[in-house]
């Protein structure tokens, strides 16, 4: 087991934002976490990497008990997050911000090659290497803010809502995307509302609803679910 969280709880002041949650992740897996806004999905991911302080529970991390690691250690032991609304140096070129996805590591050699990877899943970075972030559109963006978490070369990549404010054809290239990288043998725990996406490249996922997980499975077994299809896919 590669992550495992028992019982976690975390406030904001005197609100309760995840009450008591358990998950866990296989190594190799993609497991998708989807549910409505304000369920506690973001919440959950800054948790597991330590943006955020947790109230009660435990995260474990490659047998590692890392509930109470600062974020920057959590990176060093292969915890790297693609945050909600991309997050990337708009001031930056591409490359610079490839680069910043690195700042933990000091093995040239392998960086350059992790450069060719990312280069190689997303060949419009390549062709705008020299171009600033901020110039970029939407869905190259989300590319640069992948391509930079896979520059840590982490062993969990955590992925906050890839598909927010994408187009369909963008959207469906950047899962695509996802399930190689997860094939080229990285762990991703994929938060998301697209929950048809999502689920139907998922080994299993959780739903959350106000801060508790009420359903677990496959995701084909939530993707067929009929209250899932009611509340998350738009069918009757």
């Amino acid at each position: 087991m590669l992550l495992e969280i028992n019982d976690l709880t975390l406030r904001y002041g005197r609100i309760e934002a995840l009450h008591g949650i358990s998950l866990y992740v296989n190594e190799g897996e993609v497991v998708a976490l989807i549910g409505a806004n304000g369920a506690g999905k973001t919440t959950t991911m800054r948790a597991i990497s330590g943006l955020r302080p947790v109230g009660e529970g435990a995260i474990r991390f490659n047998g590692e008990d890392i509930t109470n690691l600062r974020a920057d250690l959590r990176v060093r032991r292969g915890i790297c997050q693609a945050p909600e609304g991309r997050g990337i140096f708009p001031g930056m070129t591409v490359l610079d911000n490839l680069d910043m996805g690195a700042y933990t590591r000091r093995d040239s050699a392998g960086i350059a090659a992790d450069l060719e990877r990312v280069f190689e899943l997303f060949p419009r970075l390549a062709e705008r290497r020299r171009q600033l972030g901020g110039t970029l559109s939407g869905g190259e963006q989300q590319m640069l803010a992948v391509g930079r978490a896979l520059m840590a070369r982490p062993k969990l990549l955590l992925l906050d809502e890839p598909s927010m404010g994408l187009a369909p054809m963008i959207i469906q290239q950047i899962f695509d995307i996802i399930l190689e990288i997860n094939q080229q043998g990285t762990t991703i725990l994929l938060v998301e509302q697209n929950a048809q996406q999502a689920l139907s490249r998922a080994h299993r996922g959780y739903v959350l609803e106000t801060g508790r997980i009420v359903k677990e499975g496959s995701g084909q077994d939530l993707l067929h679910d009929p209250s899932v299809k009611e509340a998350y896919l738009g069918v009757a």
